[in-house]
């Protein structure tokens, strides 16, 4: 391929591929400035980036230092403004804020002239081009991204879609740049745009800010979603605001949404001469490289996309679909030569009113080689799919079916029972809790995508089966689009799903709830297959990714702020934060951040956890990304058995109601010595040929299972790590027992090769100088080979013996997969209000094995 990515030194000549790469510069390893040690960039890094100390906390923790010290010795600051003039001091990070103002140029009234017309718009920036320099040259985001497009096939022929480089999009890009001889042997490089309005306080006037964000478009998917410094703030946008009598004038409007594509044209303007002729960059290799920029996806919601893409509300701004058929077959793509020529021969009332195109706006692309705002446009599975169809619509639509169909009395006894279904979902690593069910006002992304886990199956019973299997469609059609990675297969199932949600979502028409289907966030699922072959799998270019980035780069500082004129001092907190990041990544390139122990003054033992900015994806029990590891599944005991719990066997038994708890764990030693064939029954083998167990054993309350999931909130290595709780008492309330996924059918593939379990109790013991981690389970066994199909979730129930009582077995840990999470099937009964969450599991007689629970699951269930 012409853009090869060839190496070159820094003036831009080719070199042979085995040319070393130039050293970085020399520093030594006793450099740390403008620190003095460690110690001193621990103490900042710790009290301004992690914990967020306030300037007056920080002052009066430096009294307390400098009254402790010793005589001769100094505290590691005098006061907070000497810690923050050195972190300004530091070099690594450091782009500095510029801004320049807009002002409207427009014709003005006679006489009283809107205030609008005569105020300055400011609007602040970084150097995007120097962000994305100094990321490029990072090396430890070096092996995170793609030098080239390419495409990916498997032994079969099917197509792999998975980052940005493995789509058409940057495939044809690369074909273009090409075309001009002058670029072979370059790279080219897109960047990621996102940028969307924020609230950070509703109590002090509704104050919002409009930050822009940008993100290499080489960098791997789960490296931009794994919160890696792969996406960074550039900019914040003017918010124009007016009185209501001026809110809905058409000349606002205009310079409202002129504003914005002007202030993106100006901010990426140092891009430009870049798009067409190469530039040399240092990457994190060491290396040089000529690269070409490009524009490449654009984050942004539905609202955004229309003042991106200067569309009409209601229509679709990537296709010619009319807002009253958006789902009609066959519709042409949008595209900037077509917009020029309807804005050449019709009027602009005609186009607005036959076209849903805004004559009067130019967008920002219009200023760049190779761009066209309707191609950029990314999927975003958050507001198009999680808070738009979902929360606005299936459920909404729900509560009126019922209102229409039961009248309001008996729909609101209904929705309780909906709602006490709800919150008696068992307990379950990472899953929000509803324990007053879902009647809440205010609804965040999280709790839209924590309720998709447990909604299907509480509606069985109280609504129609047409009504049940539009839900089953569409959240197939999330978990499908949501893959890490898609093949040709995968897409398959997505129009698969896609029809079957379009087909048994006109109940709702059809029965007067709903007055129309075709709602612009419901018709961007019609466009999924094609971005997908563009951009590679969504989930890399969802807006969740630059929402979760609000929180550090918009919220935290607003709060640290003195809430008055707060933008300069968000900047200023912005920009120290890049800086210590910054630095932090140099040191530890340079293997200078040694451990730091209990005793701080000797730098040995442990070092700070790189604190994680929490997704809008995550909930923060159990569960969390994992960095380092590379394996498919493992689970591991707790480091420390927990205390008071039994010391040995008989006692254990005792506890968890098993009574031949000893005669289990001797035949699952027996089948650990004797290794046999797996369809022998160790319960056959004669006790008395089993070794007999030792007196003392370790209980633990917990084990730890780390798997890959990259479809989840993961590590850089695609890892991630979740526990599996078995305890007698939790939280102080009652006993958890989670169930889990075991291996048992080593020659079957998919779900039907594990069983499901719930496990008893987790515990270990010595025998002859080994180790033998064990968990006690309660099987369950699944009631059909074939899923539900209504829910598309299968059926399983606890195993009893022919005496009735429980199925119990002791296993080795390694058998475990992973956490399962089961629903109960409740039919058309109602749940007693004083039923609880943990009482779930002990009370119903058959479940569903939800594959909703996280995306890992929907994987492998």
């Amino acid at each position: 391929m012409p853009l090869a990515a060839r190496k070159c030194s820094p003036n831009g000549e080719f070199l042979p591929s085995d040319t070393p790469p130039l050293p970085p510069p020399q520093r030594l390893p006793t450099d740390y400035f403008p620190f003095k040690n460690q110690l001193q960039f621990e103490t900042v890094d710790l009290l301004y980036r992690q914990s967020q100390t306030s300037a007056g906390h920080i002052d009066l923790l430096c009294k307390i230092w400098s009254a402790s010290m010793p005589a001769g010795s100094s505290a590691p600051f005098r006061d907070h403004k000497t810690m923050y003039r050195t972190i300004d001091f530091i070099e690594n990070g450091d782009i500095p804020w510029q801004s320049f103002d807009v002002t409207y140029q427009g014709p003005r009234p006679r006489g009283y002239v809107p205030p609008w017309m005569k105020a300055k718009y400011d609007v602040w920036f970084r150097d995007p081009r120097e962000v994305l320099k100094q990321m490029i040259a990072r090396p430890d985001l070096h092996e995170h991204l793609d030098l080239t497009p390419f495409r990916d096939y498997d032994e079969s022929g099917a197509r792999h879609y998975e980052n940005l480089f493995s789509g058409d999009w940057a495939w044809d890009q690369a074909d273009q740049i090409a075309q001009d001889p002058d670029n072979h042997g370059a790279m080219f490089v897109p960047f990621i745009l996102g940028s969307d309005k924020t609230t950070v306080s509703v109590a002090t006037g509704h104050t919002e800010y409009y930050p822009l964000y940008i993100s290499l478009g080489n960098v791997h998917n789960k490296t931009r979603r794994a919160h890696h410094d792969a996406v960074a703030l550039v900019g914040f946008l003017s918010v124009p605001k007016t009185n209501k009598t001026y809110n809905s004038d058409p000349q606002f409007r205009h310079f409202r949404r002129q504003l914005y594509h002007c202030s993106l044209a100006t901010i990426l303007s140092v891009f430009k001469p870049g798009m067409s002729k190469s530039e040399v960059v240092r990457f994190g290799d060491g290396y040089h490289r000529r690269v070409i920029w490009g524009i490449g996806p654009y984050i942004a919601d539905y609202p955004e996309q229309v003042l991106l893409a200067g569309v009409v509300q209601g229509w679709c701004p990537r296709c010619l679909a009319f807002p009253e058929e958006l789902d009609a077959p066959d519709i042409l793509l949008c595209c900037k030569e077509h917009d020029d020529a309807l804005v050449e021969g019709f009027h602009p009332t005609l186009l607005w009113d036959s076209y849903g195109i805004i004559a009067n706006v130019v967008p920002f692309t219009s200023d760049f080689p190779r761009a066209d705002i309707h191609e950029l446009l990314a999927p975003d599975i958050l507001h198009q799919l999680i808070k738009g169809t979902f929360k606005d619509h299936l459920v909404e639509w729900v509560s009126k079916y019922l209102v229409q169909e039961h009248g309001k009395t008996e729909a609101k006894k209904i929705m309780d029972d909906i709602d006490r279904r709800i919150a008696v979902a068992a307990p379950f690593a990472g899953l929000r809790r509803f324990p007053e069910g879902r009647d809440f006002k205010q609804w965040t992304g999280d709790d839209s995508k924590a309720l998709m886990k447990v909604y299907l199956p509480a509606l069985e019973g109280h609504l129609p089966d047409d009504v049940i299997r539009t839900f089953r469609a569409f959240l197939e059609f999330c978990y499908h689009v949501r893959r890490n990675a898609l093949t040709d297969k995968d897409l398959i199932e997505i129009q698969d799903a896609l029809d079957r949600f379009h087909h048994y979502r006109h109940f709702f028409t059809n029965n007067g709830v709903a007055a129309t289907v075709s709602l612009p966030r419901q018709h961007s699922m019609y466009h999924y297959l094609h971005l997908v072959r563009q951009f590679g799998a969504p989930n890399g270019l969802c807006s969740s990714i630059t929402e979760s980035k609000h929180i550090e780069a918009v919220k935290e500082p607003w709060r640290r702020s003195s809430c008055f004129n707060a933008l300069g001092q968000m900047l200023v907190t912005n920009q120290r934060l890049d800086k210590l990041k910054a630095c932090r990544r140099s040191f530890e390139e340079r293997g200078m951040l040694r451990p730091l122990t209990e005793d701080f003054a000797t730098l040995q033992g442990r070092t700070f956890l790189e604190p994680h900015s929490r997704s809008i994806d995550e909930s923060p029990e159990d569960s969390e990304a994992v960095d380092g590891a590379d394996l498919s599944a493992e689970v591991t005991l707790s480091s420390r058995p927990s205390p008071g719990r039994p010391k040995s066997i008989r006692e254990l038994a005792d506890e968890i109601g098993v009574p031949k708890l000893e005669r289990l764990t001797r035949r699952f030693l027996f089948g650990q010595l004797h290794p046999r064939d797996p369809r022998v029954p160790l319960r056959s083998v004669p006790i008395r040929e089993c070794p007999t167990l030792p007196d003392h054993i370790k209980v633990f309350n917990s084990a730890s299972a780390v798997f890959k999931a990259p479809s989840d909130i993961c590590g850089l290595s695609g890892m991630r790590s979740e526990r599996i709780r078995s305890c007698p008492l939790w939280r102080g309330k009652a006993p958890r027992y989670d169930c889990a996924f075991l291996m048992t059918h080593a020659n079957v593939e998919g779900t039907l090769a594990m069983d499901i379990a719930r496990v008893l109790a987790l515990f270990s013991f010595w025998y002859q100088g080994t180790v033998y981690p064990c968990a006690v389970v309660h099987w369950f066994e699944f009631s059909e080979e074939e899923r539900d199909e209504n829910t598309g979730m299968y059926v399983v129930q606890p195993m009893a013996n022919s005496n009735g009582s429980r199925r119990v077995d002791v296993v080795h840990i390694d058998s475990l997969v992973r956490a399962a999470h089961l629903l109960p099937r409740f039919g058309t009964s109602r749940i007693p209000e004083d039923l609880k969450c943990y009482e779930s599991y002990d009370t119903f007689a058959s479940f569903y094995l939800n594959k909703f629970i996280d995306h890992h699951a929907f994987e492998i269930a």
